[in-house]
């Protein structure tokens, strides 16, 4: 192996001098991250970052307090690569996606369908290049180019096709549009009763080709698109954006607008959690439960609102720092934020005592921990299993490192009702950050600083309420020319289905609302 790539940090304590990317072959890629998955690593993404030469495949595993990061190149002309999956399973749907959108095939993958772009005519795929979407090159706009092409997709609608047989099973289609509020997915269900043995997922129906529309804008316009990326996780996608960025240009920004971030981060985490609990309470027809905690999410929402004039917290993280300083005064907020906390905890006591929903929800979804484990699962769906990898705690970002916090700990069950605790923990833990940033804002004090020109490429992390969320960044002249994030609800959904063959087809609204995915932050 070999030192190279243009892969500057890899960990968040060390951004000047943290270890170049490193160059293995491509025969030996699944290897060598396989070795670091035995040696207890967490395999954390394969990404595919097209060039004119042909395409990088970046594999980036987690360590405590840093990442790992390796690549090896498929040559412009050659359309295959040695599968990652038979060695690491968890970079399963990491092939499936680099398949749907370069056209380059894992052989020796055990299940190629199609995720996030099924192309009606797939033996005439597009080149990988042309396929990566458009690249700005230095003097080009985007779409414009030698090696890329604007060749518009035709999909193919044929639905996921079954997979068991036999008297007496039942294939049925669920989604894409479903009762209620909810994002568009494609769910097969098949049974030979009620116990639900088998289950697909396809989620292209929210493809929006967010990581070609990157291409060509500049840091301060490119955040705006991060925080659309996964609308639920804005604050936590701005930051990972701008921590990438700012590891490029070696900034450091103040601290004021470090803790800012923390308080818009931990908000954005309460009324997440908030939101898996209502949709359990509305499963379980809980309809006192379900109004209150819709209630106190919408309390949260409002006081954000308060903080920066937007409910998601949009706006607020910008390459450099923050806006500027909050709108709403400290005094202010730690009141609202202790009133808001007093009355929750009181409604959720109540709940967690309530015979009737606790039932729903324990043993229902199981996720043993050797195969959490294994997959290197994020966010609460790890923590409910036993596994504890909070970004937060493992590679501090903004003022983490400086605040004191107890880490959350996990819960040994593996079922909805560990992963509602696991929630339950966070939110207060949540409320404690928010309150120790906002006591340490000193004013005046700078809020924001210029950003150096500089070209490169870098990672960069947050911990959304979903998991760890990461960035891959890549700026020439000024312009991004290449961005994948990579969401913690993509990475969990792999092993969604694993969730339910002890269960039955009523148990799906709850296993579902445990997980907390954004099916937008999965498809991209």
């Amino acid at each position: 192996m070999t030192r190279s790539g243009p892969l500057r940090p890899a960990t968040g304590t060390e951004a000047a001098g943290a270890p170049l990317a490193t160059r293995v072959p491509l025969g030996d890629l699944g290897t060598e991250v396989a070795g670091l998955t035995s040696r207890g690593a967490r395999f954390a993404g394969l990404f595919a970052i097209p060039d004119p030469s042909g395409t990088r495949l970046v594999a980036v595993s987690a360590l405590p307090g840093s990442l790992v990061v390796m690549e090896s190149h498929v040559p412009a002309g050659q359309d295959s690569f040695p599968a990652l999956t038979p060695m690491v399973p968890a970079a399963a749907w990491y092939e499936r996606e680099i398949h749907d959108l370069f056209g380059l095939h894992p052989s020796g993958h055990p299940r190629l369908d199609p995720l996030i772009l099924p192309l009606a005519e797939q033996s005439s795929r597009p080149d990988p290049m042309e396929a990566a979407g458009p690249h700005a090159g230095p003097g080009e706009r985007p779409g414009e180019g030698p090696y890329r092409s604007n060749r518009p997709a035709e999909l193919d609608s044929t639905p996921l096709p079954a997979h068991l047989k036999g008297e007496g099973v039942f294939t049925i289609p669920y989604g894409p549009v479903r009762s209620g509020v909810f994002e568009s997915i494609e769910y097969l269900l098949e049974t030979a009763g009620e116990v639900v043995p088998h289950l697909r997922s396809r989620i292209h129906h929210k493809h929006r080709g967010i990581e070609r529309s990157f291409e060509g804008m500049t840091t301060a316009d490119a955040v705006l698109l991060a925080e659309r990326m996964e609308g639920v996780a804005s604050v936590a996608h701005a930051i990972a954006f701008c921590e990438a960025v700012e590891r490029i240009s070696g900034a450091t920004i103040p601290r004021n607008a470090e803790l800012l971030r923390v308080v818009h981060a931990e908000l954005e985490r309460i009324a997440n959690h908030l939101d898996s609990m209502i949709r359990h309470t509305e499963a379980a027809g809980q309809a006192v439960a379900f109004a209150r905690l819709s209630l106190h999410k919408e309390r949260i929402l409002r006081l954000v609102a308060r903080l920066c004039g937007h409910r998601f917290g949009r706006g607020v993280v910008q390459p450099g720092g923050v806006l500027g300083p909050p709108r709403a005064g400290s005094s202010e907020v730690l009141t609202a934020l202790e009133r808001i906390e007093a009355s929750l905890r009181a409604d959720t006591d109540l709940l967690m005592r309530t015979p009737s929903f606790l039932d729903r929800l324990r043993g229902t979804g199981v996720l043993p921990r050797d195969l959490v484990a294994a997959h290197g699962a994020l966010g609460p769906v790890a923590k409910g299993s036993g596994q504890l990898d909070d970004a937060r705690l493992d590679r501090p970002y903004a003022a983490y490192a400086r605040l004191g916090w107890e880490p959350f700990r996990p819960r040994d069950g593996g079922d909805a009702l560990a992963r509602q605790w696991v929630r339950l923990d966070e939110i207060w833990g949540s409320f404690h950050l928010a309150r120790q940033a906002l006591d340490e804002m000193v004013e005046p004090a700078p809020w924001h600083v210029p950003l150096p020109d500089a070209d490169g490429e870098a990672i960069g992390w947050a911990e959304a309420p979903q998991g760890e969320v990461l960035y891959l960044v890549k700026v020439e002249q000024g312009r991004v020319t290449r961005v994948k994030p990579r969401s913690a609800s993509f990475h969990n959904l792999a092993i969604f289905p694993a969730a339910f063959p002890k269960d039955i087809f009523t148990d799906f609204a709850f296993i579902e609302a445990s997980f907390g995915f954004s099916v937008a932050g999965a498809a991209g």
